[in-house]
């Protein structure tokens, strides 16, 4: 587990993804792309099971772990992707 949120949590395997997204500023899959953009629609559409069942965490962890600038819109997405500067915690 690489996050976990109550009872919710982010599965290991999308660490590298989310950290991509976060720290070298890689564009995300369909999913994390619709829970950085706060699509729940297309977030579920998107999710695998696994995935869909740990929403609550992926919200927790952008709400409480990343950066406020990298993720609540598509503009605020597409923002942070066109940043060159890299992120360090």
């Amino acid at each position: 587990m690489f996050y976990q949120f109550r009872n919710f949590y982010i599965p290991m395997r999308m660490k590298d993804s989310i950290l991509n997204y976060i720290e070298n500023k890689k564009q995300p899959g369909q999913f994390l792309t619709a829970i950085i953009t706060n699509s729940l629609k297309e977030a579920v559409a998107h999710a695998d099971e696994e995935n869909c069942k740990n929403i609550p965490a992926y919200v927790g962890y952008f709400c409480n772990e990343a950066p406020m600038a990298c993720w609540g819109s598509e503009k605020i997405m597409n923002n942070w992707l066109k940043t060159n500067k890299e992120f360090s915690y």
